[in-house]
């Protein structure tokens, strides 16, 4: 049957290593899906409110793994599906290459003790490698089998994936969106110059590249000059490579209010409230973080730790409420930070904690209703990361919060380019400076809180989640042909 033209446009195929949903067993063994945990997992589900989209991800679980394989039968769960990699690939590409090597730079700290060029080498050629061609060859099948309009690209696992879809289909359009900061030159100096080169080669191949702030994009654009040798058009933001032009530009990710809004209105949610309220008389510092060397947590208990020496006037009178989620576990570098912070946190309520007072109150584990319950509760929000793409509690906390919060924030996290207008700017690395914070924060008059949450949560809403997504979707319209709908065929 002949394609009939159509006003709903084709699906577009989005590509990233973890999905908008997994696979569990409920209390009596049926297998069910639940939602993907992350700030990626949340945009790829609002995503697919606003326009048909296809997912390729990879199995993250060895229930998702049986589930790739056909191995037991579940419900229809969407247009999500698994790529099936090599364990030993896998590993090599996800917890070596992904998330010590590029995580780690990217994030401009210093290479894990595990780090050796060799281990280095293994893990491009024998993981990051193969795994982003199994990406790439499942791209092409969907491109040849469906009816999509364009392939979205996600974040820093599949840098080398759009020039192999290139290659072999380069009549399709390709996106990336960049989740995480990238870096000047200097740190991509420490890669193998041809590795380097083969990366940025990579994201060269798509046709539109997006990263979260202009400053990540004037980054790439000076990388790409150095490490490629070629000119490039800064003040348009294109780079032009055997007469393929790449257009480089910023579109930072946000939250949804609406979905934040509704939570609050919960059973859950308030039960959560009531369960993690404060003392009568006392105030609260609040983090959610997952716990991961980026996000600088130890350095923030540190800066409490300051807080009590300095002002022992608070003491009884202000807690460190910490919700962190556990991650990479299986990876030491994270399992030996891990460590280190519930040390420090014990060290804490040791030293200034008594009877009827424990400073610090930690809960690690994953239970976002509860986190974003206790956003609604601070008094000062601590945002610390030594460096962020965006980080999103430092968005959701000023559309859930009700006590006149302010929100501590550090200049490194891509979130202060959109969030410095109400937010107590900070050096991540300066301790001392962010005891200083802390206390300003506290004792802030009450017409000055107001004041700055106000604005923090306009700056949100003016720039919300559907706004980021319609922004890339935008992109897509303006490049694209539509095309016909051919489910009737």
């Amino acid at each position: 049957m002949t394609a009939v033209p159509s006003r709903r446009p084709g699906r577009l195929l989005t590509v990233s290593n973890r999905g908008p949903v997994n696979f569990e067993r409920d209390e009596e063994g049926n297998i069910v899906t639940v939602p993907g945990q992350g700030g990626l997992a949340t945009a790829l589900r609002v995503a697919a409110q606003l326009h048909p989209t296809k997912w390729l991800s990879s199995p993250l679980s060895p229930l998702d793994r049986e589930v790739a394989r056909g191995e037991v039968e579940v419900e229809e769960y969407g247009n999500c599906h698994f790529v099936i990699t090599d364990p030993d690939a896998y590993d090599l590409f996800y917890g070596i290459f992904s998330n010590e090597i590029l995580w780690f730079l990217q994030h401009r700290l210093p290479w894990p003790e595990e780090f050796t060029i060799a281990r280095m080498a293994e893990a491009f050629h024998n993981g990051y490698l193969p795994v982003n061609r199994a990406f790439a060859e499942a791209t092409v099948e969907e491109l040849d089998t469906g009816n999509i309009r364009a392939v979205m690209f996600h974040d820093y696992h599949f840098y080398l994936a759009p020039k192999m879809v290139r290659e072999m289909r380069p009549d399709v359009y390709l996106q990336h969106f960049i989740h995480i900061p990238w870096p000047g030159p200097s740190e991509w100096a420490r890669l193998e110059g041809a590795t380097v080169r083969a990366i940025c080669e990579g994201l060269l191949a798509n046709d539109s590249l997006v990263f979260q702030t202009p400053a990540d994009v004037q980054n790439f654009l000076d990388t790409v000059e150095l490490s490629l040798g070629m000119a490039v058009d800064k003040a348009n933001g294109a780079v032009t490579v055997e007469g393929h032009t790449t257009r480089v530009w910023a579109n930072g990710i946000s939250v949804d209010p609406a979905e934040l809004d509704e939570a609050a209105h919960t059973p859950d949610f308030a039960r959560y409230r009531y369960l993690l309220r404060a003392a009568p008389g006392q105030k609260t510092i609040m983090r959610v973080d997952r716990l991961d060397p980026t996000k600088n947590v130890v350095r923030g208990f540190e800066a409490y730790e300051g807080l009590l020496e300095k002002h022992p006037e608070l003491k009884e009178k202000v807690v460190f409420l910490a919700l962190l989620v556990p991650t990479k576990g299986d990876i030491a570098v994270y399992q030996r930070y891990q460590d280190e912070a519930h040390e420090l946190v014990a060290r804490i309520n040791k030293r200034f904690g008594n009877l009827h007072w424990k400073p610090v109150r930690l809960m690690f584990e994953h239970n976002r209703l509860q986190a974003l319950a206790a956003m609604s509760l601070y008094d000062v929000m601590l945002v610390n990361s030594v460096a962020d793409g965006m980080n999103l509690v430092a968005k959701e906390g000023p559309v859930l919060n009700n006590h006149a919060g302010v929100l501590v924030l550090s200049k490194t996290a891509g979130a202060y380019a959109d969030l410095g207008c109400g937010a107590i700017g900070i050096d991540p690395e300066d301790v001392e400076g962010t005891t200083e914070a802390l206390y300003q924060a506290l004792t802030m008059p009450i017409e000055e809180r107001r004041d700055r949450a106000a604005r923090l949560n306009q700056a949100v809403r003016r720039h919300d989640l559907k706004a980021w997504f319609r922004d890339l979707l935008r992109d897509i319209e303006n490049h694209t042909p539509v095309q016909a709908d051919t489910s009737a065929a």
